[in-house]
């Protein structure tokens, strides 16, 4: 059983693409980020960096004790490796998996949020900050784009980790400032990625979890999400 601390983010639907992927059994723990609920001891006691999504998998593959993880792209590996799953188990395959998977953790991620935050949630518009944010987002887009030019998939001929990492974050391209019809090989990859039964089944969790697909943006949300030292 993996008990999943999760909300309705691009990093929390990576793990339930993959569980529902998968087919593991899963537990979700709601984690309401928009009220302070990453700050309990509960949740720090297993995501020391208060920051969804975690998990704890209390039948781990070694046999031990139950094993806590949390940073979204190491329970990606974890969980593919715990299954054997959507990500090859050696060789130079693997490597091009991983090195798009972070890829995703440390360019398309941080450079697409700070687009996100700039553009809907600061306070005031600034212009600088703005331009910076979408134009690199728009950069990634592109190097996504002519990856998949001759891949149907990131990391090659199979479905794999690294595109369940990346999706979620692309799927939001309205909210970035993009015209995903400038990347014709991420839209056709989208379209395909979007289509597949798991997908459809892990975002339908929001329904019943978080109806809104988001966070309430008012001022204890502010606090709890940009106002802590």
């Amino acid at each position: 059983m993996i008990e999943l601390y999760y909300w309705t983010t691009p990093n929390g639907h990576k793990i339930t693409i993959f569980l529902e992927e998968a087919g593991l059994e899963y537990e979700v723990r709601p984690i309401n980020i928009g009220r302070g609920e990453q700050f309990t001891a509960e949740f720090l006691a297993i995501a020391p960096n208060n920051r969804i999504p975690a998990i704890v998998d209390r039948m781990p593959a070694d046999g031990g004790q139950p094993l806590a993880l949390f940073e979204s792209g190491a329970i990606l590996e974890y969980l593919a490796d715990k299954t054997g799953c959507f990500l090859p188990q050696s060789g130079r395959e693997r490597y091009v998996v991983v090195q798009w998977l972070y890829w995703q953790m440390a360019n398309l991620g941080p450079m697409a949020g700070q687009n996100h935050h700039f553009l809907n949630y600061a306070p005031e518009k600034i212009e600088y900050a703005i331009e910076r944010y979408v134009r690199e987002t728009s950069r990634l887009y592109g190097v996504l784009d002519r990856r998949l030019d001759d891949h149907e998939h990131v990391g090659g001929d199979d479905y794999s980790i690294a595109d369940m990492a990346i999706y979620p974050w692309v799927r939001a391209w309205d909210k970035q400032g993009q015209d995903i019809e400038e990347y014709p090989n991420v839209l056709r990859w989208m379209r395909a990625i979007e289509a597949r039964p798991a997908v459809r089944r892990a975002y339908a969790l929001v329904e019943n979890i978080n109806p809104s697909d988001g966070v309430e943006m008012d001022e204890e949300a502010r606090q709890y999400l940009f106002g802590q030292r």
